[in-house]
């Protein structure tokens, strides 16, 4: 059986009632496995991490999208994170032997239903992508929902499937197929979002940077602190500890310093290795190195 994790982000961080409506409505569907939530509320958003297999978290989303729609409207919706929809991404990521192939075919499965069911306008990408210019989230999701509705109808910006116009209150969503993703954030000791916005384009690929890193600063208000939001599209290219060392050194040459770190939902195993192998000059650590890994073994 082909084993997927499907990280879905939902355009709510701050009403928890409502996130627990929305992840009952993910769970509600026999044979997914919820691993994870994290909410934020200055971000606005919470990511679900569920695994299960492609049937089983077919029915699943299906039941988020709908809670979703009841949940969330856009034209009401505050937040440092950019989105273009109530459920704004939904990533399928193949896990063990299971093919990139059979994430893309999750991926497509889900738009076209979601697309039909609920009238939504929906995005391929990554993986699932069926134009280059629709392979980054970024460029997808880029003006965020005010700006996808004003340039909808122009043909560039047709769907892939669904209406030519955005939903009134859900928006637009995105889905697509991808290798593993890590949502890292470094919280800096100031509050000035200039200098969390200047140290992101130092780390991130797009300017001249480190590979496969994406990077934007906001400011926190909920901690009246200033954040590097930063996505690791490929911990190989980049490891967690040298985006971590990259931010550090771009923030003190700013005069400030990074005073907390947050990973928002899961980490593959071998990512949480490399970090110790980075940091102790330990090339050959791994699970085999764990006591209670060599126990269940």
């Amino acid at each position: 059986m082909d084993w997927l994790e499907c990280v879905p982000n939902v355009s709510e961080g701050r009403r928890l009632d409502a996130v627990a409506r929305l992840v009952a409505a993910a769970v509600s569907a026999p044979g997914v496995r919820l691993l994870d939530v994290s909410s934020d509320p200055d971000h606005n958003r919470s990511v679900l991490t569920l695994a299960g297999d492609a049937e089983a978290l077919h029915r699943s989303l299906l039941a988020l999208y709908g809670a979703a729609l009841a949940e969330i409207d856009l034209t009401r919706h505050q937040g440092v994170h950019p989105r273009v929809g109530a459920v704004d991404v939904v990533p399928f990521v193949p896990l063990g032997d299971t093919p990139m192939a059979a994430a893309v075919a999750a991926a497509e499965r889900l738009a076209r239903e979601v697309a039909e069911r609920f009238a939504l306008p929906v995005y391929l990408y990554e993986q699932a992508a069926r134009r280059p210019e629709r392979r980054l989230l970024a460029d997808i999701r880029r003006g965020g929902f005010e700006g996808l509705a004003a340039r909808i109808a122009e043909p560039a910006w047709s769907p892939d499937f669904g209406p030519a116009r955005v939903h009134p209150g859900a928006g637009a969503t995105v889905i697509g197929a991808r290798f593993f993703l890590i949502a890292f954030n470094a919280v800096l000791d100031t509050p000035d979002v200039a200098v969390a916005r200047a140290v992101a384009r130092r780390v991130r690929e797009s300017g001249g940077g480190l590979p496969a890193v994406r990077a934007l600063g906001v400011y926190l208000a909920s901690r009246d602190r200033a954040q590097v939001s930063m996505n690791l599209v490929d911990f190989r290219r980049t490891p967690l500890l040298a985006a971590l060392d990259r931010v550090r050194s771009e923030a003190e040459a700013l005069g400030a310093r990074v005073v907390e770190t947050e990973v928002i939902g899961l980490v593959p195993e071998e990512a949480a290795f490399g970090v110790v192998r980075d940091a102790l000059q330990l090339p050959g650590f791994g699970a085999g190195r764990v006591l209670e890994g060599a126990l269940l073994r």
